[in-house]
């Protein structure tokens, strides 16, 4: 049976075949075969010793890493996580006798090989040699913090929306969190309040996180929850957290299957602030939120934010909504008075007798270049002017402040079975250098990139 395993192993590998960095895994087959998995040890130790038995450099096995070099190591056991389940791997140090290394990242190759990307720093790494490994403490609180943090906003944004809410994906960092959720619609500030809230009150709980392996069918019978596109072995961990005081006979607030690391007590997360909410695909929402430390110092920046708001508005903090609110609708009465007072003024005062108005083929051709106008008004200026004409046609060029220019042409509708908009416009466009044009018979605009041709460009009209 072994030899025909070992045979048919043997056909697999050489069938696999992946294409870019796919294509690199096929080293890790044999050295998996070899070596065998990585036992995790981080679930109680950030500190632990390991024998090297492998190494890795340019994809490919070595004997030894050296100083300066970089590359993977791989121990039977370590301390360290390897990226899985939305939460990043660790870094920290792996020290020897005549060597040290920082360790910059840790991946799963195979699902259970524990790949440590280093650098080292001095001496050189030896195959078989023993290796101390220390996990950055403080990096290491900052994502427990934050992945035990997604459990409870999680279940808060559960009970808030619906049973519908499920995980759609997740990434734990030391400084923030990111939770993917099923939702068919924006989350309004009240809901959202009231997740962040119920989430902040299970944090003041402080009561202890624990764990319990499980057989997957039992964990699910007890009400743990399984996460979207987690992998399962027969046993897996169950993680519970904070306590339901609300239900008729408590029981625990959070449960999941959940293979990362959390913090020892709910107290430890200190903090959650919701930064933000957004859709990110259909019936997908995405949350970004931060906890502890780094929540409590952006609270605080924003606090002095508004605080600084506060003193240039000469107004409450409570009364800051409403006062904005009144200076941006004044604002942009201001902008629509300028906007038109340009018109006005491009267009010569908007009188009649200041109208440029010739008589071409029978019909009456108003044709104006302006400075000072938003493009987007150019529209707004020929129907004006259209009414100003009674019958006939109108072109405007707009000059921006870059030098480029735009233009519109207009036809009043008595004339549009003899004159055409779209191709008085083309034929503008072509002497400000640029390329066609589009509209309807009665209105057309296009652009090109020499203002100084305007005038030339409203002869091309007349001359169409």
């Amino acid at each position: 049976f072994d030899a025909a395993m070992q045979q048919q192993k043997a056909k697999a590998r050489a069938a696999w075949a992946g294409t870019g960095e796919a294509a690199t895994e096929k080293l890790w087959f044999p050295l998996r075969e070899r070596v065998g998995a990585t036992e995790f040890l981080g679930y109680d130790t950030e500190s632990a010793e390991g024998v090297v038995t492998a190494l890795v450099k340019d994809n490919a096995e070595v004997a030894s890493l050296k100083e300066g070099e970089s590359g993977i190591v791989i121990l039977n056991q370590t301390p360290f996580y390897g990226e899985s389940g939305g939460q990043v791997g660790d870094t920290g140090t792996l020290a020897g006798n005549g060597f040290k290394a920082e360790v910059t990242d840790v991946q799963k190759k195979l699902g259970d090989v524990f790949a440590h990307q280093v650098k080292v720093v001095s001496g050189a790494i030896e195959l078989g040699k023993p290796a101390e490994l220390t996990v950055d403490h403080a990096r290491r609180g900052g994502i427990r913090a934050n992945h035990s943090a997604t459990h409870l906003l999680h279940e808060a944004l559960r009970r808030v929306l619906g049973d519908h809410v499920a995980q759609k994906g997740s990434q734990v960092a030391p400084e923030r969190l990111r939770f993917d959720f099923s939702h068919p619609k924006p989350i309004s500030r009240e809901e959202l309040a009231r997740v962040e809230e119920m989430a902040n009150r299970l944090v003041l709980q402080n009561e202890p996180i624990t764990t319990k392996l499980m057989s997957v069918d039992d964990a699910i019978a007890s009400g743990a929850r399984a996460l979207f596109g987690e992998k399962y072995g027969d046993e897996v961990r169950v993680v519970s957290m904070g306590t339901d005081r609300d239900a008729e006979t408590p029981k625990a607030f959070s449960v999941e299957l959940c293979g990362g690391t959390h913090a020892s007590r709910t107290g430890d997360i200190g903090l959650v602030a919701v930064l933000s909410e957004a859709g990110v695909a259909a019936g997908v929402r995405r949350l970004e939120a931060l906890t502890g430390e780094t929540a409590r110092r952006h609270l605080r920046q924003e606090s002095i934010a508004l605080d600084e708001m506060a003193g240039v508005l000469k107004a409450p903090i409570a009364e800051l909504p409403a006062r904005v609110a009144t200076l941006v609708e004044e604002r942009r009465k201001l902008e629509r008075e300028l906007s038109e007072a340009r018109k006005k003024l491009a267009m010569g005062g908007g009188g009649e007798a200041s109208d440029p108005i010739r008589e071409i083929a029978g019909a009456r051709l108003l044709a104006r270049a302006v400075t000072g106008v938003e493009m987007k008004d150019l529209k707004s200026l020929v129907d004006e002017a259209k009414t100003r004409v009674g019958s006939g046609v109108v072109a405007i060029v707009g000059v921006a402040e870059d030098g480029k220019a735009g233009v519109v042409v207009g036809v009043t509708p008595d004339l549009t079975e003899r004159f055409d908009a779209v191709a008085l416009v083309r034929a503008a466009s072509e002497r400000l250098g640029g390329k066609g044009g589009g509209g309807r018979r009665d209105m057309a605009q296009a652009g090109g990139p020499d203002g100084t041709q305007a005038e030339a460009a409203l002869e091309a009209v007349a001359a169409a």
